[in-house]
C-alpha cells in the first residue's frame, strides 16, 4: 500500500509510536504489536475519499492518527493537525520535524478556535467523539465543495442514521458511509462522509428531521476499491 519512497518514513513513524508514543501515553503498549494493521494501514485507506491536492484538517490528532499517516502516504495533501493538549502537540511537532514533513503544520487548540478563520477541503478525525457532536466541530471548517470524513467503527451506519437531526441543523449535503480498504485489508475501515451543503449554513429540516439532500443517502454504505 505504501510506496517504496514513503515506506522508510512510515517505518520511522511506527518506531516513534512504539517508543515515545508509548512512553508519553499517546498509545497503549498493547497497541504496539498491531500498529500496522489497526492503525497505520487503517488510517492510510482513509485517503480514498480525499481528492488530489486537498487541504486537510485532522481534528483531535493525538499521536498523528490519521493525519501523519495520510501525510506520509499522500504527499499531495496539505495537512493541519489540530490538538489541544500540549504533550500531544509537542510529540506531533517533533514527529513532523523528524519525518521531514513540510506539508504538515500543527495547531494547538480546539476545533472551535479555527471556526470563522479557516476552512479545508476535508476535515477528518478518528475516535474523537460521537458523530452528532463531531458535526458541530467539523462542519464549520469544511470549505465549499468539501466534506467531513470521519473514521468510525462497525456502527457507522447506525450512528449516521441517528444523527439526522444534527445533519439538518448543520445544513449538511449528502451523507454516506464508505467501506475503505476493500481488497487491501482484512479488516476494512468504515468512513462517514458528510458533504457541505450548498449554502454551507444551517438548512431547513423536512418533516422527518433530515436535511434536504442528505436523506436519500442516509445510512447507505458504499464499498471503495483502490
Amino acid at each position: 500500500m505504501f510506496s517504496s519512497a514513503s515506506l522508510p518514513r512510515v517505518q520511522q513513524y511506527a518506531a516513534l509510536l512504539a517508543d515515545a508514543g508509548v512512553v508519553r501515553g499517546l498509545i497503549g503498549p498493547r497497541e504496539v504489536p498491531r500498529l500496522w494493521e489497526r492503525h497505520l494501514l487503517n488510517c492510510a485507506v482513509a485517503g480514498e475519499l480525499m481528492p488530489e491536492g486537498s487541504t486537510v484538517c485532522d481534528l483531535g490528532s493525538g499521536a498523528g492518527l490519521p493525519g501523519l499517516v495520510l501525510a506520509l502516504h499522500r504527499p499531495d495533501l496539505r495537512i493541519t493537525l489540530v490538538e489541544p493538549l500540549l504533550r500531544r502537540t509537542t510529540f506531533l511537532e517533533e514527529a513532523v520535524a523528524a519525518l521531514g514533513l513540510d506539508t504538515v503544520s500543527v495547531h494547538r487548540g480546539r476545533a472551535e478556535s479555527l471556526h470563522g478563520r479557516e476552512t479545508y477541503d476535508v476535515v477528518t478525525s478518528r475516535a474523537v467523539a460521537p458523530l452528532e457532536r463531531l458535526l458541530g466541530w467539523s462542519m464549520p471548517l469544511v470549505a465549499p465543495g468539501g466534506a467531513m470524513v470521519a473514521m468510525k467503527g462497525s456502527s457507522a451506519a447506525q450512528e449516521l442514521a441517528d444523527s439526522a437531526e444534527a445533519l439538518a441543523r448543520w445544513g449538511a449535503g449528502e451523507a454516506t458511509v464508505h467501506e475503505a480498504g476493500v481488497g487491501l485489508l482484512d479488516r476494512t475501515t468504515m468512513l462517514v462522509r458528510v458533504a457541505r451543503g450548498r449554502s454551507g449554513q444551517v438548512g431547513c429540516a423536512d418533516a422527518t428531521g433530515a436535511s434536504s439532500g442528505s436523506s436519500q443517502s442516509l445510512g447507505k454504505t458504499r464499498r471503495r476499491r483502490s
